[in-house]
């Protein structure tokens, strides 16, 4: 990939501070003397630049065949068949996911959105797809150990009128070629939340 010219890494990087602080600019006067750009800069650097939890997301990217399942306390659905795969949408930033199969019978399509949020320390996610107009969105971080990606978020469940219902999403990586997605119904209690699995295999 091309390197960006240092000038127009600079004018990113300047723009980046500045539109925060055009609308800080509506709240408060600025400081007498007025604003150290090249402190500004610098104290931006970490928060702008990818770091090593964008690095983790690399472990997504490819393709992958995928099985869905409904889960009712211990019992499981046959799982459907899909396929999924994992790019940069700005690479080495953001990832997506496009993934295509069938829940419950109907067709279904849907779209990931993975990230890292320096300001945040989160990882944080955007879901859609065909099977409502909803959008799921989550935050969350690794276990300690580095194998599980563990999120917590909200959804409005529209069968039964529930609003910012809590949820919970666990990327489980079994290895390389191997990981499960759990989505958990926080609502249910503390036991047998789990909802759906949906497990990827990537392809050969």
């Amino acid at each position: 990939m091309s390197r960006v010219p240092s000038f127009l890494a600079g004018a990113a990087l300047a723009a980046a501070i500045a539109l925060p602080l055009s609308f800080a600019g509506a709240r408060q006067e600025p400081p007498a003397g007025g604003y150290d750009m090249a402190e500004m800069m610098k104290k931006a650097e970490k928060f702008v630049k990818p770091g090593a939890n964008h690095a983790v997301l690399a472990r997504f990217i490819g393709k992958w065949d995928l099985s869905t399942q409904l889960c009712q306390g211990e019992m499981k659905m046959p799982g459907e068949p899909g396929a999924a795969e994992f790019s940069w949408l700005f690479e080495g930033r953001w990832l997506q996911q496009k993934g295509s199969g069938s829940m419950m019978g109907m067709p279904l399509q849907s779209f990931y959105l993975i990230g890292y949020d320096n300001f945040k320390q989160s990882f944080v996610t955007a879901s859609i797809s065909t099977m409502d107009t909803g959008m799921i969105t989550t935050e969350g971080d690794l276990d300690q150990h580095g194998k599980n990606l563990i999120s917590y978020g909200t959804l409005d469940e529209y069968l039964t009128g529930e609003i910012a219902k809590p949820v919970k999403s666990v990327w489980r990586f079994i290895s390389d070629d191997e990981m499960v997605l759990e989505i958990h119904d926080l609502a249910i209690g503390e036991v047998n939340t789990k909802v759906i699995e949906m497990h990827y295999t990537r392809k050969k």
